[in-house]
Formats: C-alpha cells, structure tokens, sequence
C-alpha cells in the first residue's frame, strides 16, 4: 500500500509494479489521482486502500501525520514504512519515524527509502544510489521491508533500531559534507597565489613602467595559478601518509591513534586528489585557449609588424622551439598520470581493483 499521491509516491508506485508487487494506493481524491499513477496500481480511498494491504508507505509529510488517526483501528498490527524527510537538519527533537510511531503505536514503524529519489524510483537501481538505508525496533518488519527493496533492485543497508532514523534522515540534507574542508583549502591556496601572481603580473608592472595589463587579471593570471594550487593540493595528498608513517616510526607501533588533526588529514586525501585534478584540467582548458585572446593576436601582430621593420626575415630559434615541445608534451603526459589517479581514486573504479594494483597505480 501507498498513502500519498505525490511525485514519490508516484515514482514508488511505478517501481513496486514494475517489480511484480500488487499495489493499492490511497488518496483523498482517488478520482482526480488515478491518472497519475500506473493501470496495474488500484487507486483508491486511504481506508480501503489500508483494509488491502499489510506493508503500507507512508509518503505524505509529518504536518499530516495526523490526518491519518481516524484510520487508526485498521492500521493496527500493518507494517508503516516511513519514507519522508526534513527541510532541515535536527528540525524536530525526534525524528518522523518516530512521531509516527508514537501517533499509531499499534503498528510496526520502519524507516527507509528516505535516501532514494523519485528519479532514482522510476529508472529503477541502474542510476543513481542502490542503497535503501533502513531502521526499525522489529527484526521481522525490517526484513520484509529489506526483501521489498531487494526486489526492487537496491541493496538495504541496516542502520540498526529506531534511534537512528534521526541520521537517517539527515543524510539528504546534508550538503558534501566530505568536501567541505578541502574545498575551503582550495579556495584558500587560489586566493594566495592568485594575489601574489596579480602583484607580479600587473600591479608590480604598472608601478615600475606605468603598463597597464589588467587585461590579464581575466585568463592568464588564473592560469598561472590554477597549476600552483594543483601541485600543492596533491603534494598533501601524499604528505599525511609520510606524517602517518613517521608517527609509528617513532612510536614503534602502528596501533597507536593518530591526533585528530592528521586523521581528518588521512580521511580527506580522496576530495583533495580530486580537487587537484580539476585544478590541472582547469589549467590545461586555460592553456588551449591562450592563443584565441584578442590580446594575443594583437601582440602577435605588433611583433610581425617589428620584423618587418627591421627586415628580420629569420625569427626560428631553435632552442626556443625545442624547449616549448618538450614543456607541452610532458605537460600533456603530466596530466595523463593525474587523471589516471584521480579515475582510480572513485569508489566504483576502486572496488574493480585489488590492494596491489591499487597500490601500483599510487
């Protein structure tokens, strides 16, 4: 059973037939709803729709929890699968699932799917996150709820009791949570470099020759720090663990803990690797687009112009020329290595690998 006629309840409708379920769903306007969901679905009136069914999702919001009392005496002993979340993170004392519970405390309250998006529902498991987060104080109800989603194609993950559908359902809410700290970091690195490639590059010219070239503040001052921040960003990629080893060098013992400081260092190598990597990609975009500047072909036009003047005719220099090749192509192969790296470092091509390969790639 599905109570609600929302985009979720919809999408959770299409994928429960899909999946071989019968399905009743109940509205408070089962007429004007019953286009919205699939033929197989049987649309129906709330009470009905609970008299049918003995695992029903509640997807409807916690404001209206209460609407659903009159229906208490036929809920008793069904299975009440809490899918809904907040707009902010702790907004209530307790969770929903757990108001729920204590509203219709006849029932076996089970959270989950909370985590899933009505995308995610409708296209089935092949996109997006396979895994259904799950918590109850009843063993059996959260297996008949986990068997549910196997068929549907997503992995459940069991969170444990009751008590913790409170993170549960924090979870969407949160926003990058891992990439918080290393993005603060690269906003940093950027703002120091760039200011010190600015006063190199345009405010030290003009003071000294009275030349103004704030037209390079826009394309090359960025990319002359866009490298710097990638270099730094992965050289403390690979700092942390060399700090690591140390430490259980001098301690003689690779049990000890290591101080807070370095084991968040360790726990955020991934999103600093891969902030690195966007860096030097950004730099590689930047580099391409260097010589379509107006600026450019204006310099390139004025330096043409020199020559004739001076009726050079010879302008190859041969050093010159080698040493731009060699600086491109290692460049080139530089960037290869870190995209090789930063491939490695994502979850779904890391499970591929085994401990030595993984550790050869390093």
């Amino acid at each position: 059973g599905v109570l609600g006629s929302g985009d979720f309840a919809r999408s959770l409708a299409v994928r429960l037939v899909c999946s071989g379920f019968k399905v009743v769903v109940g509205s408070r306007n089962p007429k004007r709803k019953a286009s919205l969901f699939p033929a197989a679905a049987e649309v129906t009136f709330q009470a009905e729709a609970v008299k049918k069914a003995d695992v029903i999702f509640v997807a409807i919001f916690r404001e209206h929890y209460s609407t659903l009392c009159d229906l208490a005496d036929v809920l008793v002993g069904k299975i009440l699968v809490d899918v809904s979340n907040n707009t902010e993170i702790n907004h209530h004392k307790e969770s929903n699932a757990e108001y729920l519970a204590s509203l219709f405390p006849a029932c076996t309250v089970v959270k989950g799917f909370n985590v899933i998006s009505a995308w995610t529902l409708q296209s089935g498991a092949r996109d997006g996150n396979k895994q259904v987060l799950i918590c109850s104080n009843n063993q059996e109800a959260k297996r008949t709820v986990a068997e549910i989603a196997q068929v549907m194609g997503f992995t459940p993950v069991d969170m444990g009791c009751m008590s913790s559908a409170c993170e549960i359902e924090n979870i969407p809410l949160r926003l990058l949570p891992a990439w918080k700290i290393p993005i603060f970091l690269a906003l940093g690195l950027f703002l120091c470099f760039f200011t010190y490639n600015l006063i190199r590059q345009v405010i030290h010219p003009y003071i000294r020759e009275q030349k103004n070239k704030l037209y390079k503040i826009p394309i090359e001052v960025v990319n002359t720090t866009l490298p710097c921040v990638s270099y730094v960003m992965l050289s403390l990629v690979y700092l942390p663990g060399v700090l690591a080893a140390c430490s259980q060098l001098y301690y003689g013992t690779k049990y000890r803990r290591f101080p807070d400081w370095l084991d968040q260092w360790l726990q955020h190598r991934k999103q600093i690797g891969l902030l690195s990597f966007f860096c030097a990609a950004l730099h590689a975009v930047y580099s391409l687009c260097l010589p379509m500047r107006r600026s450019h072909r204006y310099l390139l036009i004025e330096t043409a112009v020199k020559q004739a003047v001076e009726k050079k005719m010879a302008i190859w220099v041969e050093e010159e020329v080698w040493r731009m090749e060699i600086y491109i192509s290692v460049g080139i192969i530089a960037l290869g290595l870190l995209s090789l790296l930063a491939i490695t470092s994502l979850p779904s091509i890391a499970n591929s690998l085994n401990w030595r390969e993984f550790s050869f790639i390093q």
